[in-house]
């Protein structure tokens, strides 16, 4: 299935208009996810380099990591997370601080699907449910984010809404858990009658609950599919919000690598 997604819009006027709070260490920004499952016993490495400039000093991300399994037709296993280097000198790129995001180990399950390939048109609804587990020294807890996703695809354009809230476990012994909820629009546009390039496109936004600097940023980017197993990449960032990240670019390569065969369906003949 390749359905992706369609507006997003209140949440973000929110974030934009409500004054932020003051934190040492904001949670990594929100990345809107698609509404595409990989086949069943296929998985897929999307990994991304590069440099960002945060609102203090710079970062280096050695990765930002997604890693996809397919289960079921509708129903894909995914763990999530970033490490990084980030300069403790603000205004300099010196690298020397380790940053490691939580994991978080998700299930990823489509509740429905309707695409006709006469029209060319798609309509796909799901959600992404998991616990954030941190693997920074010091750190405790369990926390737990939960994301909506609405999308639908016409003639190689594909849109995502993206809607959820999150419970971030804190980074050491005697921080609290950061609350808030979360909005974003995916999209993706296929560029030539083959889909080997896409232009793909993001704005997500954070509102916190908790006294955390609100954030607001949007990429643009383009993709190439170098052939079915492997997809090339590079993304611009700008962030909108003083909080967020200011700008930055990431480099990117999906290999697929596929694991087993689906099962064949009960009652069918193998050809």
């Amino acid at each position: 299935m390749h359905a992706r997604s369609i507006v997003a819009g209140a949440l973000m006027a929110a974030a934009i208009g409500l004054p932020a709070g003051v934190t040492a260490r904001p949670r990594p920004r929100f990345e809107p996810t698609d509404l595409e499952w990989e086949s069943t016993g296929v998985f897929e490495v999307d990994v991304e380099f590069g440099l960002i400039r945060g609102p203090a000093s710079g970062r280096l991300v050695i990765p930002d990591f997604e890693l996809d399994f397919g289960i079921l037709d509708n129903v894909e296993f995914d763990l999530d997370g970033s490490y990084a280097l980030e300069s403790t000198v603000p205004g300099s790129f010196s690298f020397d601080r380790p940053v490691p995001s939580s994991l978080w180990p998700s299930v990823k399950i489509g509740m429905y699907n309707d695409h006709d390939a006469e029209t060319q048109r798609g309509r796909a609804i799901g959600v992404q449910v998991g616990p954030r587990i941190p693997i920074a020294s010091g750190a405790h807890g369990l926390g737990f984010e939960s994301l909506g996703v609405f999308g639908g695809s016409r003639r190689g354009l594909s849109v995502a809404l993206n809607l959820g809230a999150f419970v971030e476990p804190p980074p050491d012994a005697v921080s609290r858990y950061t609350l808030g909820v979360e909005a974003g629009v995916d999209l993706e546009l296929a560029l030539d009658s083959r889909d080997r390039f896409q232009l793909t496109g993001e704005l997500g936004g954070m509102y916190f609950l908790t006294a955390d600097p609100n954030q607001l940023h949007a990429t643009a980017g383009i993709t190439w599919t170098v052939n079915p197993n492997l997809d090339l990449s590079v993304l611009g960032i700008l962030g909108i919000l003083p909080g967020d990240d200011r700008y930055g670019v990431l480099f990117g390569f999906e290999p697929k690598l596929r694991l087993f065969d689906a099962p064949p369906l009960r009652g069918k003949e193998e050809p």
